[in-house]
């Protein structure tokens, strides 16, 4: 067979044959290959825990696909409270007719994935659904980590912390759309897509108490400042020329109308810190990528709301992305 048939989600032999010639084969570990209808874990002391849905659409794009990005976005859910990603839950549910070979490069991409946090599937699920039911795959994920640094909150940013980023904003969401839409701009753009728990267990290993941290995916870096903002009661100002937008994001903006700021990252974190950690804190996400930059500081005034300021010395809110910018992102 080269496409999944509904009798690959019946319970029967070709069910059994996929799970344990794919799924096993390439997820394979103890507590996964005994077959159990629940994972029993051995834990102790807090745990962060999670779970997202992934419907990207095109299913591959550059720096990515589907698979990639389930696991990347699970473990970095986990690593943005301070957490070490051990064991992931997955759910597939896949469109009749999908090709096998797509179904297996997508799930050989989740392997490579997990290996760079060395979390592990444990448990998880297929569903085959008839033509027209499903587009082609949807993936769903959920993660448990053992908490290293307690007390990261969005409602624990205190004025006087230094807002930094860890590379250049908007590229997954600018590198779907371009994907979607055929877009040919004379550009090498890529996702982002990527996992943060080396660079998280690197700042953590120097000693750095992150106040508040967040993957800016949807909604990008304006939702997460705003939240920060609102959920801490402070001032958010930020220097609109030391944010790091990439060229190709910068120019698919301007010809569409979009904000950078409110386009997705998948592998781009935004940090709250005491001003006296910042200098060491840059210095360690500066080892990851040469475009991290200290964006601004959490202050008293307007608390509640962000205050770009432009090069020029203007200023203006940087409000919450409103409506569907673009669906499917992620």
């Amino acid at each position: 067979m080269k496409t999944i048939e509904l009798s690959h989600g019946g319970g029967g032999v070709q069910m059994n044959r996929l799970i344990r010639d794919l799924f096993f084969h390439h997820f394979g570990n103890e507590i996964l290959l005994r077959g159990e209808d629940a994972a029993v874990l051995a834990m102790a002391g807090p745990l962060a825990f999670t779970t997202d849905g992934f419907t990207v659409s095109p299913l591959r794009f550059p720096g990515g696909d589907i698979g990639k990005l389930a696991i990347a976005g699970t473990v970095n859910d986990l690593a943005m409270m301070g957490a070490r990603p051990e064991y992931l839950a997955c759910s597939f549910i896949i469109e009749e007719g999908f090709a096998l070979d797509e179904l297996a490069q997508i799930v050989r991409s989740m392997a490579d994935e997990l290996a760079v946090s060395g979390a592990r599937i444990v448990c998880g699920d297929t569903k085959v659904v008839p033509r027209g039911a499903a587009d082609g795959l949807f993936i769903t994920t959920s993660g448990v980590g053992s908490v290293r640094c307690p007390g990261i909150s969005a409602g624990a940013v205190q004025a006087g912390d230094a807002i930094l980023v860890s590379r250049d904003v908007g590229r997954h969401g600018a590198c779907i759309l371009m994907a979607r839409d055929g877009l040919q701009l004379g550009s090498d753009l890529k996702s982002d897509c990527a996992t943060l728990w080396p660079l998280v267990e690197a700042l953590l290993a120097e000693g750095i108490v992150p106040h508040a941290l967040r993957d800016a995916t949807r909604g990008g870096l304006s939702a997460v400042l705003n939240e920060w903002a609102t959920g801490s009661q402070v001032g958010l100002a930020l220097a609109e020329a030391a944010i790091p937008v990439s060229d190709p994001v910068r120019g698919l903006c301007e010809l569409y109308g979009f904000e950078p700021f409110d386009l997705a990252n998948e592998g781009t974190l935004i940090l709250a810190v005491s001003a006296e950690q910042a200098p060491a804190a840059e210095a360690v996400l500066l080892r990851f990528n040469a475009q991290a930059a200290c964006i601004g500081e959490a202050v008293a005034d307007h608390p509640g709301k962000v205050v770009l300021t432009s090069p020029w010395g203007s200023r203006r809110y940087l409000e919450l992305p409103a409506g569907e910018l673009l669906p499917r992102i992620c």
